[in-house]
């Protein structure tokens, strides 16, 4: 057995069990929650909670391609990705790679480089990383591309985006927002609009294209959902084709459509931890007060999955059961992993190790394999490393 999973009990911490926080031990045998008296480990002081899993973030691009004119290897992208996500408590993360007209590195080409440098890497990752692909409806021509990626590359989940008439809209209200968006796409403005206004001639084949990946999808046991819906009217149009998952809905009428016919929704951590939208749209807090939001993923910054969850405790909105719910056991049911997202016996040890007092993230496990350990907990392992060693043989 790896000396990073070894058998053990951690006692002295509070522990979220059952939904509500617990003063009792956590045992840990051939890496899942067990219950056979084993070498300990003492955590006073410490909270034991579900290892976070986020269902989208696309903070794994700065670590593909810190500048658009400056792209890194994928395996060292994955890697650094990897150790991100631990750091930040993370133990499954979908990485919403997209699948656009924009092209470059959001392009189908790169997207299925991509996949395969995942299939590649996996075994040497800590985090469970997995592939979310974002496809713009607009991709008409390659139906038949996608649904061979995600058959070959074994692709669980898949967004619809449109982004075509925001991009028009920017053309006249924010210039220099447009300009980001074609450097970021490695595109002239001029030419990055051209492009946009052709695709658009293909809006009559949108909803034959969509139907026809939503019917495939199904058969294939795929999850499949929408991104930034701008109204009531668009969510429930991709509801009834089963689009059931809605991410970052812009306005409340489309959560609010959403929560009514029981798709969950999902908004970004970063967007409660800073108060708002950066782009101005639904702010994620009022729909938590509301009960309009079920998911909070780290869209573009890791560290604010658990600092939303924090945030929301401190302004009274939940417990910190409730709260860390958000980011653990219902994302987990939402992507139909039974195996992780709550602390039980037989279910995969993914967890997050936090310093009570100083809420700093000090070691994450993945299925018991310690894939991040900092700060004075190290102290706490290295105590107990001769008993760890000696189960271990």
């Amino acid at each position: 057995m790896p000396t990073n999973r070894p058998d053990m009990r951690l006692t002295g911490a509070s522990v979220l069990r059952d939904g509500e926080m617990q003063r009792r031990s956590v045992a840990i045998e051939s890496g899942r929650i067990s219950k056979g008296p084993l070498p300990e480990v003492d955590l006073t002081g410490y909270l034991i909670l579900p290892g976070i899993v986020d269902m989208h973030g696309d903070a794994f691009e700065r670590h593909i391609a810190p500048r658009p004119s400056a792209p890194f290897p994928l395996d060292q992208g994955l890697l650094s990705t990897d150790r991100e996500a631990a750091a930040n408590g993370v133990t499954t993360a979908w990485m919403a790679q997209s699948w656009s007209w924009e092209g470059g590195h959001r392009s189908p080409d790169h997207a299925e480089l991509f996949l395969a440098a995942l299939d590649e890497m996996r075994p040497q990752l800590g985090t469970d990383l997995r592939v979310q692909l974002r496809c713009e409806t607009h991709m008409v021509d390659t139906a038949h591309q996608i649904i061979e990626a995600v058959r070959r590359h074994d692709v669980g989940y898949v967004v619809f985006n449109n982004h075509l008439d925001e991009v028009m809209q920017l053309a006249e209200t924010d210039v220099g927002r447009l300009d980001h968006w074609a450097k970021q796409a490695g595109r002239d403005p001029q030419d990055y609009l051209a492009i946009v206004r052709q695709t658009r001639k293909q809006s009559h084949r949108v909803p034959r294209f969509l139907c026809r990946l939503a019917e495939v999808f199904d058969e294939m046991g795929v999850l499949y959902g929408s991104h930034d819906d701008p109204d009531a009217e668009t969510r429930e149009t991709y509801s009834m084709i089963g689009a059931k998952i809605c991410e970052f809905p812009l306005t409340r009428a489309a959560a609010r459509l959403s929560n009514a016919v029981g798709d969950p929704v999902v908004m970004g951590a970063p967007n409660v931890v800073r108060g708002g939208s950066q782009s101005g749209n639904a702010a994620a807090e009022d729909l938590i007060e509301a009960g309009m939001c079920d998911v909070l993923v780290s869209d573009y910054h890791y560290p604010s999955l658990a600092r939303a969850a924090f945030h929301l405790v401190d302004r009274g909105l939940r417990t910190l059961p409730g709260a860390w719910k958000l980011i653990s056991q219902t994302p987990a049911d939402v992507m139909r992993l039974s195996d992780r997202g709550t602390i039980d016996y037989g279910r995969r040890a993914d967890l997050t190790l936090i310093n009570e007092r100083t809420r700093a993230i000090e070691a994450t496990m993945v299925a018991g394999r310690i894939t991040h350990m900092t700060g004075d907990i190290v102290t706490r392992f290295l105590g107990a490393a001769g008993r760890l060693a000696i189960a271990a043989e």
